[in-house]
């Protein structure tokens, strides 16, 4: 599959019926169409962030609801894992409103990621901007995937964000993937912009070598006081086309439905499934907007004939012989 940006716009414009066939035909040559993997998501360190993301609540720019607060200590961390473990979580990302982790944090962060990872669980984090030998630290500790978005196309970019470049999320990540961790990178529709930016976004995405094993794609959640907070909707059918492209041009990535979920009636998410994507936020709350009850994903899961991927399944794609 091309990655260059006029072979993914021309996958948009396909009808919508050929879009999701062809994606969910990639979907079953790579992966069991009725398994997904869930994971959960923990802020470790919410509010008072240097930087100016237009869609977060978390920016000490702007005015919103969100209480800045320190670093939450190892023990509350420990039992937030352990109770995701036991609602059938499989991978715990722990989330820190940073530009980037000063060293001291760094370490406070590692005693985190060795004391989830000795529960059996996969450990994700995302802190920002890597400094020189940081992920190298992170890996040592035992930590499985880094996550760092791109948030949307080089292009829309300038209009989200002001305080760093396009190219500082793509050296943070050149780190991770030097350093030996799995990808979790994706990014936010809704945002103002553009299908060529959806389509521009993608070609970054599936052009990463290799490309991310984890890609979380977000429907904006509104956040009063925040730059975005009445961009207008985008619309849901424009949202499923954009998991089903995603799908086809990153065919072993998991494709996770994340932020907006809770916006998303069951018939919408059931078309996200079908269209390729097969990993969930699970739990009551992501970084800092609520998240569907573990009881309703159950039931939809239930009502789809859906199984949740299982701790022993999750990195690796089954098998399939080239051809």
């Amino acid at each position: 599959m091309s990655h260059d940006h006029n072979a993914i716009e021309a996958l948009f414009a396909l009808p919508f019926n050929d879009l999701l066939f062809r994606a969910h035909t990639v979907h079953r040559a790579h992966f069991d169409p009725n398994r997904v993997q869930r994971s959960t998501l923990l802020s470790i360190k919410t509010g008072g962030c240097s930087e100016d993301c237009g869609y977060c609540s978390q920016s000490a720019r702007f005015d919103t609801s969100i209480e800045r607060q320190p670093l939450l200590p190892l023990d509350d961390v420990v039992a937030a894992a352990q109770a995701a473990k036991d609602r059938g979580a499989t991978r715990f990302c722990m989330g820190a409103a940073w530009r980037g982790p000063k060293d001291k944090d760094l370490d406070s962060v590692i005693e985190m990621v060795r004391a989830v990872k000795a529960l059996d669980l996969e450990t994700c984090v995302t802190l920002g901007q890597l400094r020189e030998g940081q992920a190298e630290k992170l890996k040592a500790a035992g930590l499985d995937y880094y996550n760092h978005n791109l948030d949307t196309s080089r292009a829309h970019y300038g209009n989200i964000v002001h305080t760093h470049e396009y190219d500082d999320r793509l050296n943070t990540l050149r780190r991770v993937r030097d350093a030996g961790l799995h990808v979790c990178c994706g990014g936010i529709m809704g945002m103002g912009e553009s299908r060529q930016d959806r389509a521009a976004f993608l070609a970054e995405l599936a052009g990463l070598d290799p490309a991310p094993e984890s890609v979380p794609l977000n429907m904006l959640v509104k956040i009063p006081g925040t730059p975005l907070s009445d961009v207008p909707v985008l619309e849901p059918l424009e949202f499923v086309r954009t998991i089903a492209v995603a799908r086809i041009v990153m065919p072993t990535s998991y494709v996770r439905l994340s932020a907006g979920r809770q916006q998303m009636p069951d018939h919408l998410q059931a078309l996200c499934f079908f269209a390729g994507a097969n990993s969930i936020f699970h739990g009551d709350r992501l970084l800092t907007t609520a998240n569907p009850d573990a009881d309703h994903d159950q039931a939809l899961f239930a009502n789809l004939g859906i199984q949740p991927i299982s701790g022993d399944a999750q990195t690796v794609p089954k098998a399939r012989a080239s051809g």
